[in-house]
């Protein structure tokens, strides 16, 4: 074997990767051979990490953008000796990708899955694999250190000075997202971010040649990027002298790799095959031998190896983590509020008194628009918040979610202080760059219109996987958009957003809802979140005839019941939809029919209820139910069963003055009373029955 230890070092990430994927039949051997060495020399001599524990405030983050290549970070986990963190934020004796991880790589219950996953290996910063998205992450990563440090680095204590790099391939360049987020990150001359590019000419159909051929230097260097290159993945000097590069550069680094897929496997080369597919394993003895390694070893790992990891980047780690630790333990002192802030922050607890002051607001009849009602509440709660930020995708001006208040400013190139951001007409980017600023333990919020959730699904659901509580805000909620069209009218958005496993969506009645909404938000830990709002006013309902927007902690509510509270008919409904209910059970109730209104501004969390609590909110003996929604009717029939009417979009919208739109599709109070009279002639109060 090869005496050299850098070169021994590399190979056993290589032949880590080739005998996982080999001895898995799945798997892309194909970067981790070829990217081994740019990734030890970033490794072991430069990035500023403590295995001991990765989740030390300070430390650089490292995004493995090119997710298929999972192998490559697993091998540097367990090489490294990275620790496990449990929920709790404790460190575990235990390694956070043991050799039987590797062994069982891509099986059931290992902490090698496919695709890195933060919250199930520690040592991964982000759930990667959706191409674009680690790199898109990674500039909301950079954001947060350059905002962290504007906040809390004080004169003698420079907390925060971490950079990021993230791993690219050629699909992260062909996505549209990338263009995306390097635009974003050039404009805000973003120093603190480097990616590095494995230029390997290879995708799974074969050659890039086939469909991409574009000059990516020079587009780089037209987002105001550092551009420089490395002619040789293997030239290890090179490569040091390109990160150095970026050490001292003013702007982002674009560090272009050229590589050959599968390094070392000579047969192999430049195919489909060694790409997305196991080498098999005569191609693996072939490549072994290349390296000089003993051909018939597998998963062999060479004493010298380990050492050389825990004397370079482990030895340098711990000394660089214990030095912030103490410096930390002095910034304590020195500021002690600031330090409680930090604390809490990566903790994702809450200052105290966080919500006081909260609106309440009295009942009105022309009422409000709920995106007007949240703009008083958000910044209300950003203020008592300080690591509560974000801003819009161009809109802030329609969404209304600029903070307003003295000091909250925004956050520019070369003034990263300020708390509102501008991520201009990017809701791919603006997303993925949230979820970077919340895995960062900021508390973002993204805004736009609900018809461009579509733009952002990707993330959104990524943020899912992950359990980060990113806030999304989606206003211009419904055919309400009115004259603009079907084009920005949002039809089938709230099913698509619901279908989200762990997401949660909050569509409030009214303003009081809206504070609510803000106050159960605030307390969510590992959901993320989309709180959609009206443009048009809202009626904000008097809450000493109804009942407390307080019940919509629980998903949904009785909001209006007949006077016995046996009610023969249920109209339920979210959001602008609410208050034409209560007109219908107004006229219903004076005509003497039992009705009740159930206001169900989250399906996700009345979900979390009790059978028991559910029950008496909608019991299963009352069968005439009529659900009012402006959105696609896909999965009301949970609610309304299969004697109910649902009242909702069946169509795209079109383009007429509300009120015109409004009569066209049936969101009137004499629709829906002309509904539930059909309702109750066919099915008339009884109590036999379930759904």
């Amino acid at each position: 074997m090869n005496d050299n230890i850098d070169q021994l070092s590399i190979n056993t990430i290589r032949t880590l990767a080739m005998d996982a994927v080999q001895q898995a039949n799945s798997g892309h051997p194909g970067t981790p051979m070829a990217m081994a060495p740019v990734v030890y020399c970033l490794w072991q001599q430069l990035l500023r990490f403590d295995p001991e524990d990765p989740i030390w405030p300070n430390r650089d983050r490292f995004v493995l953008s090119a997710g298929h290549a999972s192998m490559l970070l697993y091998s540097l986990l367990h090489l490294t000796g990275v620790k496990a963190v449990d929920p709790n934020y404790e460190t575990l004796g235990e390694l956070s990708v043991k050799l039987d991880d590797i062994k069982r790589f891509r099986q059931l219950d290992s902490k090698c899955p496919g695709h890195p996953e933060y919250r199930w290996t520690s040592g991964v910063e982000t759930t990667t694999g959706p191409l674009g998205q680690g790199v898109a992450t990674s500039v909301g990563m950079a954001m947060a250190e350059r905002w962290l440090a504007a906040h809390y680095n004080q004169p003698g204590y420079e907390l925060f000075n971490y950079n990021v790099y993230a791993l690219c391939g050629d699909g992260d360049m062909m996505e549209g997202l990338s263009g995306e987020a390097a635009s974003l990150a050039g404009h805000l001359k973003l120093s603190n971010l480097c990616w590095i590019y494995d230029n390997n000419h290879i995708t799974i159909e074969g050659h890039t040649a086939l469909a991409f051929s574009e000059d990516i230097a020079a587009r780089f260097m037209g987002y105001g990027w550092n551009v420089t290159r490395v002619g040789d993945a293997n030239d290890l000097t090179m490569l040091r002298r390109a990160l150095d590069t970026f050490l001292k550069s003013d702007r982002p680094t674009f560090i272009i790799v050229d590589s050959h897929i599968a390094y070392g496997a000579p047969h192999k080369q430049d195919t489909e095959a060694a790409h997305g597919e196991p080498l098999g394993e005569e191609e693996i003895r072939l490549a072994k031998r290349a390296y000089g390694w003993p051909e018939d070893a597998k998963f062999l790992i060479p004493d010298s190896v380990i050492e050389n990891f825990r004397n370079g980047i482990g030895k340098r780690g711990k000394e660089l983590r214990t030095e912030w630790e103490q410096l930390f333990e002095r910034y304590k002192k020195e500021f002690p509020q600031l330090a409680d802030q930090l604390h809490r922050m990566q903790r994702r607890e809450l200052p105290d008194g966080w919500d006081k002051d909260l609106p309440a607001f009295p009942a009105d009849a022309k009422g409000i628009a709920s995106r007007e009602s949240s703009a008083k509440v958000l910044n209300v709660v950003a203020r008592n918040v300080p690591w509560l930020m974000g801003g819009a995708a161009d809109l802030a001006p329609s969404t209304k979610t600029r903070l307003t208040f003295e000091g909250a400013g925004d956050f520019e190139a070369g003034q990263y202080g300020g708390r509102n951001l501008h991520f201009g007409i990017r809701e791919h980017a603006m997303c993925s760059a949230l979820n970077g600023m919340s895995l960062s333990k900021i508390r973002p919020f993204g805004s736009g219109f609900l018809i461009f959730s579509d733009y952002s699904r990707a993330p959104m659901r990524l943020a899912s996987i992950m359990e980060i509580p990113v806030i999304y805000i989606f206003t211009h909620d419904s055919i309400g958009v009115g004259e603009d069209g079907p084009t920005h009218q949002p039809v089938e958005q709230l099913a698509a957003l619901r279908a989200i496993p762990g997401f949660i969506v909050m569509r409030p009645a009214d303003a009081n809802e809206v504070t609510e909404a803000w106050r159960v938000i605030m307390q969510l830990k590992h959901e993320p979140v989309a709180l959609i709002l009206s443009r048009q006013p809202l009626p904000t309902l008097d809450r000493a005839k109804y009942a407390s927007a307080a019940g919509l902690a629980r998903g949904a509510y009785v909001l209006a019941d007949a006077k016995d509270g046996k009610p023969e008919l249920i109209l339920m409904a979210t959001g602008s939809e609410v208050s034409l209910c209560i007109s219908a059970y107004e006229q219903l109730t004076a005509e003497g029919r039992r009705v009740r209104v159930v206001s169900m501004p989250s399906w996700e969390i009345f979900e979390q209820q009790t059978p028991e609590y559910r029950h008496s909110v909608i019991p299963p003996d009352v069968r005439a139910r009529i659900s009012v929604e402006q959105a696609s009717t896909l999965g009301w029939s949970q609610y309304v069963g299969l004697d109910g009417i649902t009242i909702g979009m069946k169509t795209f919208g079109a383009s007429a003055p509300l009120k015109e739109l409004q009569k066209k599709f049936g969101f009137t109070p004499d629709a829906v009373i002309a509904a539930a009279r059909k309702l109750l002639s066919v099915n008339p109060s009884r109590s036999e029955g379930s759904l």
